[in-house]
C-alpha cells in the first residue's frame, strides 16, 4: 500500500500519511493551497498550511495578527522590483514602513504533474506573478515533493558556526534524537517577463538594519515561541540572525500535548546570490523571541539581480520531526534533507 496520498479539492492538494510506520492513525501532513482566497493586501499567493508531524502534531502558523500575511510555508518576496510579494506595507528607505499600492499577487495557473507512489508525492505547477496593477511580470515554475525519512539513517559532524552569541547561550541542555520524521522539498524557477530589470531585495537593503527576510519562509505555532533556533554547531536564539549557514532549524513545544518538534529548512548551495556573495551559505532570518520563525534569506544584505527574460531557480529542503533536537540532532535532519535535494538533482542557479 501506497503510505503518501494526494488528493485535490479544486483549490488545494492534501497530502496524506495513510499507513503510519509506527500503526498510529492517517494523519494529513500537507495542504497546499493554490488557490488562495487572500485579499490583495496580504499578496495572494500559494502556501503550506497546516504542516504535521508524522505524529500528527501542528507546525505551522496561519494568519497570525500581528503579520495576517505570514501563511505556514511560503515563497514570499518582499522587495521584486517595486513589487511587493510579500504582502503588507513594504519599508521605504529614510520613511519606516509604508502601506503602498504594490501588493502583488502569484496565481496559479494550473498542475503540469502530479504523482503518489511508493516514492513519495510530487507535484509541477505553473504560475505568474500579477502586480496590483494588474501587470503580468513573472512567470514561473514550482514543483515540491513530499517524502518520509528516517533521521536516525544519518548523524554527521557539525562544523562550528561563527556567531558573537554569549558562550551560555550557545548550549541547550542535550534533547532525545528526533522521531520520525519527512522531507518536503520546493523548487522554484522565475523568470523575468517585465520589461525592466527586477532586482530581489529585502528591508535590509533598503535600509533596515538586520531585517532582510525575504525567500521561503516558515511561520510556527505560537507555543514554539521562546523555542530554540538550530544551525550547524549551535543551539540558542536570535543571535543567529543574519549569520551564513547551509541550514537552520527550530525546535519547540507544543501546547495541550507538551510534546516537542523540530524543523530544519536546508539551502541548496547552488542557489542564487548577491554579486559579491558566489559560493557563500545564504543569511538567514530567524526569530524565537517574538514568535518563531525561519526563512532562508538570498537577498538578506544584498540584491540579486533579475534582467527581462532572465531565469532563477532556487532549491529548498524542510525536514520537520517529531520529538525536540540539539544541534546534534538537527545536524542529522539537515543531512536527510540535502540527501533529499541531491535525488532531485542539481537545477539551482541563474540562466539568462
Amino acid at each position: 500500500m501506497t503510505r503518501l496520498t494526494l488528493s485535490d479539492d479544486g483549490a488545494a492538494l492534501t497530502v496524506r500519511l495513510a499507513a503510519n510506520p509506527g500503526g498510529g492513525e492517517p494523519v494529513d501532513l500537507l495542504r497546499y493551497v493554490y488557490r488562495p482566497t487572500d485579499v490583495q493586501l496580504e499578496s495572494p499567493r500559494p502556501y503550506f498550511h497546516p504542516l504535521r508531524t508524522v505524529g500528527g502534531d501542528l507546525v505551522s502558523l496561519f494568519r497570525p495578527h500581528d503579520h495576517v500575511w505570514h501563511k505556514g510555508i511560503a515563497w514570499s518576496l518582499p522587495n521584486v522590483g517595486p513589487h511587493n510579494f510579500w504582502g503588507g506595507p513594504t519599508y521605504v528607505r529614510g520613511q519606516d514602513y509604508v502601506q503602498l499600492d504594490n501588493d502583488g499577487s502569484m496565481v496559479h495557473e494550473g498542475f503540469t504533474a502530479e504523482r503518489a507512489d511508493d516514492d513519495g508525492v510530487s507535484v509541477t505547477e505553473s504560475l505568474v506573478w500579477v502586480t496590483q496593477a494588474g501587470e503580468r511580470v513573472v512567470k514561473e515554475v514550482r514543483s515540491f515533493t513530499v517524502s518520509l525519512a528516517d533521521p536516525a539513517a544519518s548523524v554527521p559532524e557539525a562544523p562550528e558556526l561563527a556567531t558573537s552569541a554569549p558562550a551560555e547561550a550557545d548550549t541547550v541542555p542535550s534533547e532525545a534524537a528526533p522521531g520520525p520524521a519527512w522531507v518536503l522539498t520546493f523548487q522554484t524557477t522565475m523568470t523575468n517577463i517585465s520589461s525592466g530589470p527586477l532586482p530581489i531585495g529585502s528591508p535590509t537593503t533598503n535600509g533596515r538594519e538586520n531585517a532582510g527576510y525575504g525567500g521561503l519562509f516558515w511561520r510556527g505555532p505560537r507555543s514554539f515561541t521562546g523555542g530554540t533556533i538550530l544551525a550547524p554547531g549551535f543551539a540558542g536564539g536570535e543571535e543567529i540572525r543574519g549569520q551564513r549557514a547551509p541550514w537552520v532549524g527550530f525546535t519547540g513545544t507544543h501546547d495541550e500535548s507538551a510534546r516537542r518538534s523540530t524543523l530544519v529548512m536546508v539551502d541548496s548551495s547552488d542557489n542564487p546570490r548577491g554579486p559579491s556573495s558566489p559560493g557563500l551559505d545564504p543569511e538567514w532570518f530567524a526569530r524565537n523571541e517574538w514568535f518563531a520563525c525561519v526563512c532562508a534569506a538570498p537577498a538578506f544584505s544584498e540584491e540579486i539581480p533579475f534582467a527581462p527574460e532572465e531565469s532563477l531557480t532556487f532549491r529548498y529542503a524542510v525536514v520537520i520531526a517529531d520529538g525536540g533536537a540539539d544541534a546534534e540532532g538537527g545536524a542529522a535532519l539537515a543531512q536527510i534533507g540535502s540527501a533529499a535535494l541531491a535525488s532531485r538533482g542539481s537545477l539551482a542557479g541563474r540562466r539568462g
